[in-house]
């Protein structure tokens, strides 16, 4: 067990097999468990338990009740060694849970600077980007991926195999059975489509110009009655192409669960 012990407080109970790297604080009564390995400068609360083959990368803050790397919830799951991984500055708020993947081999893959509220669960095998908010009591399940920059509003549901495009927005208390592509704002039981994400567009600063294609792209997908395939027939030919352009094109073509229309 490699640890700065005057980081450690009595109480913590750090598993010989564990590994800590300098600068790492552990708080009162937190249990990290044999196979887990922790960066530099991160920082672990109160009464956190960190179980299984995880590793959570540099200068992370994982606060009071936090419980990640517990097996996982899926009753396909069959015994094996299951992964999870944390990059780096992330915040995991209070009593947020986070699983690792469900068949032998399988991970669990969260990026760095995510924000992650209080009671929200990330279920096995889902990939969360980079620069993500997922509000407080937010629960995905199995399969989920949440691309970069995308925000997930409170006591959101979220269908498994459900992808969820950079610079999204999903309102509060909705529930997310299908794609939603990015840069949209979408909200409501079930969620549905209602405009871009003026606002996330302006802070990724996107041209005029890219915006104004992309709702072009919003009105063909959105406001038409073209069925999905079709409407990316009409994106191709009618919207000057672009990266932004391109990257919902790729987007909508690889939805396996429809879009949130």
């Amino acid at each position: 067990m490699q640890i700065n012990k005057t980081n450690i407080h009595a109480t913590a109970i750090v598993h010989p097999g564990a590994l800590l790297e300098e600068g790492v604080e552990v708080g009162p009564f937190s249990i990290i468990e044999d196979r887990v390995k922790i960066g530099a400068g991160t920082k672990i609360g109160a009464r956190v338990t960190i179980e299984g083959n995880t590793t959570i990368g540099r200068e992370n803050e994982l606060f009071t009740g936090a419980v990640v790397g517990s097996v996982t919830q899926d009753k396909k799951y069959q015994g094996g060694d299951t992964f999870l991984k944390i990059g780096d500055r992330n915040k995991i708020r209070e009593y947020v849970t986070i699983n690792p993947g469900t068949q032998d081999g399988t991970e669990t893959v969260i990026g760095n600077d995510n924000l992650i509220m209080a009671y929200a669960h990330v279920a096995h095998d889902c990939i969360i980007g980079n620069n993500t908010t997922i509000a407080n009591g937010a629960t995905f399940a199995g399969h989920v991926i949440v691309e970069d920059r995308a925000i997930i509003g409170g006591l959101s549901g979220v269908h498994q195999f459900v992808r969820i495009g950079s610079l999204a927005i999903v309102g509060g208390c909705s529930k997310v059975v299908q794609d939603i592509p990015p840069f949209m704002m979408v909200d409501g039981h079930p969620a549905r489509a209602f405009g871009l994400n003026t606002i996330g567009l302006d802070r990724a600063q996107i041209s005029s110009d890219e915006k104004l294609r992309l709702k072009k792209v919003f009105k063909i997908v959105f406001r038409s009655k073209l069925s999905l395939k079709n409407a990316i027939k009409h994106i191709e030919t009618d919207v000057e192409t672009s990266p932004v352009v391109t990257q919902v094109i790729e987007f909508l073509k690889k939805s396996e669960r429809g879009i949130c229309r």
